[in-house]
């Protein structure tokens, strides 16, 4: 314990010394900085030489770790976690995302004290390839973030070390552009991009989205007007140039115009109103809206305004409940890839298998095997493991260990004749609680296995 609180305050000195040259990350910063929050920590502990401690390789170990065993997951989505000032952890979540998507990624803690949360998100480019494409910032637990690209994304969360407390993920998707017709959302797109248009001599570039004559067009993205004028098919038009997502924003069939070339413009602003200029005369007023790539054709302008889905709504698992010891309480359950019943099963587990409670909500567990694995399962299928199983007698004498290893440390030898409650097993393994309330491993292959008595079934 003591070396512990001397790491502590070594720690905190020699990283709040590493911080106080490293404001920020941009053009004008070091080309020789690392990148993002967490790249900068990690280099702090290895200039410390802290990465040559147990605590802080296992720290970089876990980071390293949760990039290649993640757990998928579908938006939006909570559940609540725990970490520990004794263990490292890492949490990695994929997701598919696409281009049009507005992903929000907020972690709230609790604890004694004020924990920061480093917030990555990493694009998936192969097999064994991943680049960072977006970063919380620096004593921030929140992440604001729109992919580039349609494809799968990794999202991991890392605590900085020595803090324990609970906490709680929120991932959400809302559209990344505003709705373009005031008073209308996507529920009044009637016609859909890449839909056939005259007879099939070309597709719909856009969308179709219907209103009273005399409804403002408004401004989805802050730009400069551009292209005010009048064309054959779309009648009175006018663009948006949006240089932060590099796209440029089509309205047409517009009954007129109020903005000028060279204008710019913010979210919510009038850009015109609502017609049927153009090729629309024998349909009813509608503004044709379109995104186009610079240099590039056409992109679906739908995953840019689509409606949200809301708000996460998953039970959370309360706080009591996390870190806790269970064990298998049906014949057989599942861990999962996703907390989903159709979810890929990474392995089968029979009854009285341990297990850790890491997280999840109240329908699913985000779980911990002994040997490292963690997935989902159904909490329906799990028990606590405070009631004991039976109890057993030690024939030989035992040794009880940290972990379900052959090589975990011992905690203490219990003589024969011990009377030990078994709680859960694993392997060759069983998790035992002595008559002093110590709870740790026993080798059934070592030293209680056939050996064990059974005394009959505990009260």
């Amino acid at each position: 314990m003591i070396f512990r609180y001397s790491l502590r305050f070594l720690f905190t000195g020699l990283v709040a010394g590493w911080f106080s040259g490293c404001t920020g990350f941009g053009p004008t910063a070091n080309l020789f900085r690392p990148t993002s929050p967490h790249e900068q920590y990690s280099q702090s502990l290895k200039t410390a030489k802290l990465d040559q401690t147990a605590l802080g390789s296992d720290w970089l170990a876990a980071a390293e770790r949760a990039t290649r065993d993640s757990l998928t997951l579908s938006v939006p989505y909570r559940e609540s976690g725990y970490f520990s000032a004794g263990k490292a952890f890492a949490a990695g979540y994929r997701l598919e995302a696409q281009r049009g998507d507005r992903l929000l990624v907020k972690v709230e803690t609790q604890g004694q004290k004020a924990t920061q949360v480093f917030i990555d998100v990493f694009a998936l480019e192969g097999r064994n390839r991943i680049s960072l494409v977006a970063t919380a910032k620096a004593d921030t637990n929140v992440l604001t973030w729109e992919p580039r690209k349609n494809q799968t994304y990794l999202i991991r969360i890392q605590p900085e070390l020595l803090r324990s407390g609970s906490f709680t993920l929120d991932i959400t998707r809302e559209p990344a552009l505003a709705f373009p017709v005031q008073g209308k959302t996507s529920k009044q797109i009637d016609s859909y991009f890449g839909v056939a248009r005259d007879g099939g001599r070309r597709k719909h570039e856009g969308v179709d989205i219907f209103a009273t004559r005399g409804t403002p067009a408004i401004a989805s993205a802050s730009g400069t007007i551009s292209g005010v004028g009048t064309n054959r098919l779309g009648g009175n038009v006018a663009f948006i140039t949006d240089d932060a997502r590099n796209i440029r924003i089509y309205y047409a069939h517009l009954d007129h115009w109020n903005v000028t070339n060279g204008q710019r413009v913010s979210v919510g602003d009038t850009v015109g109103f609502i017609g049927n200029t153009g090729n629309a005369r024998t349909t009813g007023p509608h503004l044709h809206y379109g995104l186009y790539d610079f240099g590039g054709g056409a992109v679906n302008p739908l995953p840019f305004i689509r409606l949200g889905r809301g708000p996460a709504r998953q039970p959370l698992l309360p706080a009591s409940r996390l870190g806790d010891s269970i064990r298998v309480a049906t014949a057989t359950t599942a861990v999962r890839l996703s907390p989903d019943s159709k979810s890929p099963v990474l392995r089968n587990l029979s009854k009285t298998t341990a297990l850790t409670t890491l997280g999840g909500t109240e329908t699913w567990l985000r779980v911990e095997l002994p040997d490292g694995l963690t997935g989902y399962v159904a909490s329906q299928t799990v028990e606590p493991v405070k009631r004991p199983l039976r109890d057993l007698t030690l024939a030989d004498m035992g040794t009880l260990l940290d972990a379900a290893t052959g090589g975990a440390a011992t905690i203490k030898t219990l003589p024969a004749g011990t009377k030990v409650a078994l709680l859960a097993t694993t392997g060759s393994f069983q998790l035992v609680r002595s008559n002093g309330g110590q709870t740790g491993w026993l080798s059934s292959v070592n030293d209680t296995a056939d050996k064990a008595q059974k005394t009959g079934s505990s009260k």
